[in-house]
């Protein structure tokens, strides 16, 4: 939710945010604020009019770290179900995706966002851009040591280029107006990092496809991931600036 956070600073308008977010995705909103039924984004997104670009926060909790999330309840489950939250002191909206197959048999995708009241809420402290930034450098390094020790090259020959290009600042992900070539830089070395991710969670055939081998390159990349979560939510919930 950076580009609402840019709205509510007065650095973009309205009228961009809703194909700004959900590009050419379909975006639906469910139990937004003084609606009846599922709505467009564009239509959910005034019930963000009154805060604060400050009280607008990214949380992407994961198992065993719920940092960013009000107590137990039906709000904190799907947050960690899902691995991503937009926190507001009143209430807080977690997307999930869901597949469809038409009567022709094309499957499609559709983003579902869905509003939950929160009775009370305080940010947790988070660490700034330029520490997030240090510790995605430093697991960087050591999943890239970690893995050529592996010779991920050989059985992954794509990994060992997403790793690379991670260490490169350049990346066509970017942030909206108003956030400080530090955050946009963290923002885009973390974006990649999904396409790490993904390529890693599949084995090549006739390469490191043993439960050990699976094993070494799950720890080897564990780290990397807690280190991106932490710079993606450092850089979208960076101060903004006119």
């Amino acid at each position: 939710m950076a580009w609402v956070r840019a709205w509510r600073a007065g650095l973009v308008p309205f009228d961009e945010l809703a194909e700004e977010i959900a590009g050419d995705e379909e975006h639906l909103v469910a139990d937004a604020p003084g609606t009846w039924t599922d709505v467009p984004l564009a239509q959910a997104l005034p019930a963000f009019a009154k805060l604060p670009p400050d009280d607008i926060r990214l949380v992407l909790p994961a198992p065993g770290d719920p940092r960013g999330l009000p107590g137990p309840g039906e709000l904190t489950g799907a947050a960690l179900l899902e691995g991503e939250a937009v926190m507001t002191p009143t209430f807080g909206v977690v997307p999930s995706v869901r597949t469809h197959t038409s009567g022709s048999g094309v499957t499609f995708e559709t983003v579902m966002w869905r509003f939950y009241p929160v009775a009370t809420y305080k940010p947790v402290f988070q660490m700034g851009s330029a520490e997030a930034e240090a510790e995605l450098t430093q697991a960087l390094t050591a999943a890239t040591t970690q893995l050529t020790r592996l010779d991920v090259a050989q059985w992954r020959p794509e990994l060992a280029g997403a790793l690379q290009a991670l260490r490169r600042p350049d990346s066509t992900a970017t942030l909206p107006p108003g956030f400080d070539p530090r955050s946009r830089r963290l923002f885009a070395r973390a974006s990649i990092l999904d396409q790490v991710l993904t390529l890693a969670e599949h084995n090549a055939p006739g390469g490191a496809v043993n439960t050990y081998e699976a094993q070494q390159r799950d720890a080897a990349l564990r780290p990397l991931l807690n280190a991106c979560r932490q710079a993606l939510v450092a850089a979208c919930n960076a101060p903004l600036h006119a």
